[in-house]
């Protein structure tokens, strides 16, 4: 994970000071690429501790096609939950609850869930009903990927334009495309991302899409090969100046392996207990404050 830690020595040295939305500031480069080799092992950031298992429930919960956050806050999963939270702080069922107060009525309580844990329609509206309209790009990507591999409409967006202001958080990753190698043995990703955190948002996307990527390639017949990743606006929010420069002092520690379930041959059976990781060692944790 060298080019990781790279990039954000890259961004600390070139980058530019901007304002942002958050109103934290941050230090941005516009366009920067890594490409991470996965016959090498499974590209899980070991310069600090991280977690697998968070990242596969999101990502089994895009495939769903959920959009509200109880999935997540039954298993326990905390990423989303600042932003519906900061919605319903404006409405009128807001009484002073704290965030964790909120995250517990979501929890139990399935009209309050419902009223209030929902995020619009975000990725998983997208990849399963495009626009509302009954596409369904996952079984549409499955489909070409087994019967017309060398394709290069292997893509899945969920930026729409359309519905973008319905959406509790527009999508940072908007665009990925697939690519099957001439041997059809292999396969590939490509993630366009129009903005990102890289000290905390970066390694949990690439973690999650190398994920997708060694899923789809068992379903469909390929091997894993490669995970690449474009961002636009990748930046470094102020407040994580200092712990980036502590983790890039680190040096990576060997991958871990990913170990899926082989008797899963349909991308939608996957569940928690299909994905392990073995071999993982890392740095300690590093924190930061998420700006939303």
């Amino acid at each position: 994970m060298k080019q990781y830690l790279d990039m954000c020595r890259y961004i600390l040295e070139h980058g530019e000071d901007r304002p942002d939305r958050t109103g934290t500031g941050t230090r941005s480069v516009f366009g920067y690429q890594t490409r991470y080799d996965l016959r090498e092992g499974f590209p899980l950031l070991t310069t600090k501790k991280m977690y697998l298992r968070p990242i596969a429930e999101e990502l089994l919960w895009f495939i769903k096609g959920d959009t509200n956050i109880k999935y997540l806050v039954d298993r326990n999963v905390k990423i989303w939950n600042e932003w519906p939270y900061e919605d319903f702080k404006k409405s009128e069922d807001f009484n002073g609850e704290t965030l964790e107060e909120f995250v517990e009525k979501i929890k139990n309580d399935d009209e309050f869930a419902k009223k209030h844990g929902n995020l619009g329609p975000v990725y998983g509206a997208q990849w399963r009903n495009f626009n509302n309209e009954g596409t369904d790009q996952l079984v549409k990507l499955i489909d070409s990927l087994k019967n017309n591999p060398f394709s290069r409409r292997h893509i899945i967006s969920a930026w729409n334009p359309s519905q973008v202001d319905e959406m509790a958080l527009p999508p940072c990753h908007t665009l990925m495309q697939f690519y099957v190698s001439s041997d059809k043995k292999y396969l590939s990703c490509q993630l366009y991302q129009r903005s990102a955190d890289t000290f905390l948002g970066v390694p949990f996307n690439i973690a999650s899409y190398a994920l997708l990527t060694c899923m789809l390639a068992q379903v469909c017949g390929y091997e894993p090969k490669e995970f690449i990743h474009t961002i636009g606006d990748a930046h470094i929010y102020k407040n994580h100046f200092d712990v980036v420069k502590t983790q890039i002092e680190r040096e990576p520690l060997p991958l871990p392996h990913l170990v899926l379930n082989k008797d899963i041959d349909n991308l939608f059976d996957f569940k928690i207990e299909d994905i392990k990781l073995e071999g993982y060692q890392s740095h300690g944790p590093l924190k930061g404050k998420v700006s939303v």
